[in-house]
């Protein structure tokens, strides 16, 4: 019952993340009346919801493994791969994409900047990570 938990919420997670990082996120810009300032108010906001939803998909995850003394060595890294994407995007990266954004919205000058690219780099490389954990703990139900 725990492993299915854990599974629920792994592919919750996916969900997630593909919806909000691979579709809403440029999608908002195409609507009409949309403008750079608005799609990025947006944009702080349903990042800063994704989060919060994240790292709670991540203890539901944590805590259907946890009474399994020994978890396999390929759920174990593509779990900490993801974990630590995680805790970098919540300690480094949006909290520097948030300011940047901050800077656009009050029409500060803002330098130019890799951060966005890091973040999708990072999503793509946790979606593949939450893929194969997902293959992982199917393997073993």
């Amino acid at each position: 019952m725990r492993k299915n938990i854990g599974i629920a919420a792994l592919f919750t997670w996916i969900g997630f993340v593909a919806a909000i990082s691979f579709m809403e996120a440029w999608l908002k810009f195409r609507a009409p009346g949309v403008t750079l300032p608005i799609g990025l108010g947006i944009g702080r906001l349903v990042f800063a919801a994704l989060n919060k939803i994240e790292w709670i998909l991540l203890l539901g995850i944590i805590f259907s493994l946890f009474p399994f003394k020994k978890i396999v060595k390929s759920v174990r890294i593509t779990l900490i791969t993801a974990c630590a994407i995680l805790i970098t995007q919540t300690i480094w990266l949006l909290p520097q994409l948030d300011a940047r954004a901050e800077l656009y919205i009050t029409g500060s000058p803002v330098m130019p900047s890799n951060l966005h690219l890091y973040y999708v780099v990072a999503e793509g490389i946790k979606m593949i990570s939450l893929f194969f954990l997902g293959i992982s703990l199917f393997r073993k139900h």
